[in-house]
């Protein structure tokens, strides 16, 4: 008996015009006009205006803190989502399942409560805080503490870009290499990492973008101190509550630009990295 199996493709030619009438105004009303009103603001003005609000003291302060966060948690979240896929993916152990929960917990958690986490942690009421003042060591309201914060928001994502595919791999290609002689580093390094490849630049780029456009934990714990904790998002809100719209909207622009290059590389790996797992055989 022939089973009748209906395909979206037998969808009435209205139908399907609608759908993607439909699908193109959303983007258009949610992604593309508020992203065409961000660089309209921004040079509004003209190019003169935009450019000095770019070389405010305060813009670069928050600039410099922007890539100087970035440049500390990315690589650190690197290392870590290296270390936990490679557990994940290539070893049996008790609390695994526990483990990629953890992982997880960012995803879940919102920032602004990550934020205050912090604060009970390190914060004048604290066992911590104290006892690292003593020190000399600030930790809230200062560079440690937004790095402490960015950290926790970003360090699932190149743990769980690499997990899937590190389990699609499997070991055969690691225990190849260690029966030929090879010691632990010399497979990491020349089988491994070369296997991961795309899909860790993959991962470090999606963990870069959220680092620099990190909003509501690193507000909790930077205090917004001008000049000093700000970063770009801070800057750019502290800017335009001052009604300043033309040096909010170009900082803003930044961001933007990141978001867009961010798209156009996404684009790119994945269909790389697509190759890569069609020639791979999985």
């Amino acid at each position: 008996m022939a089973i009748s199996r209906h395909s979206p493709i037998s969808e009435s030619l209205g139908v399907r015009i609608a759908l993607i009438v439909t699908s193109v105004l959303f983007m258009a009303l949610f992604l593309l006009l508020p992203l065409v009103a961000v660089f309209a603001e921004a040079f509004r003005s003209g190019l003169g205006p935009y450019l000095a609000g770019l070389s405010s003291p305060d813009a670069q302060a928050a600039i410099r803190l922007t890539l100087l966060v970035a440049a500390i948690a990315v690589p650190l979240n690197v290392i870590f989502g290296i270390c936990a896929s490679w557990a994940i993916a290539k070893f049996e152990f008790k609390g695994k399942a526990f483990l990629i929960t953890l992982i997880d917990l960012p995803f879940s958690v919102s920032p602004v409560i990550s934020g205050l986490v912090y604060v009970l942690l390190f914060g004048g009421g604290s066992m911590l805080g104290p006892w690292l003042k003593s020190y000399g060591i600030e930790v809230l309201f200062a560079v440690p503490g937004i790095v402490l914060a960015t950290i926790f928001v970003t360090f699932p994502f190149v743990a769980r870009e690499l997990i899937p595919l590190m389990q699609d791999q499997g070991t055969g290609d690691e225990e190849a290499a260690l029966s030929l002689g090879a010691n632990g580093w010399q497979t990491f390094w020349r089988v491994t990492l070369p296997n991961i490849k795309w899909g860790l630049l993959y991962g470090v780029l999606l963990c870069n973008a959220r680092a620099m456009g990190e909003f509501g934990a690193v507000a909790v714990v930077s205090g917004r101190i001008r000049g000093q904790t700000t970063t770009i998002p801070l800057q750019v809100e502290m800017l335009y509550n001052e009604y300043n719209a033309t040096a909010a909207f170009a900082l803003a622009s930044l961001l933007a630009m990141l978001a867009l290059v961010t798209l156009v590389l996404k684009t790119a790996l994945e269909w790389r990295f697509g190759d890569e797992i069609a020639a791979s055989g999985h």
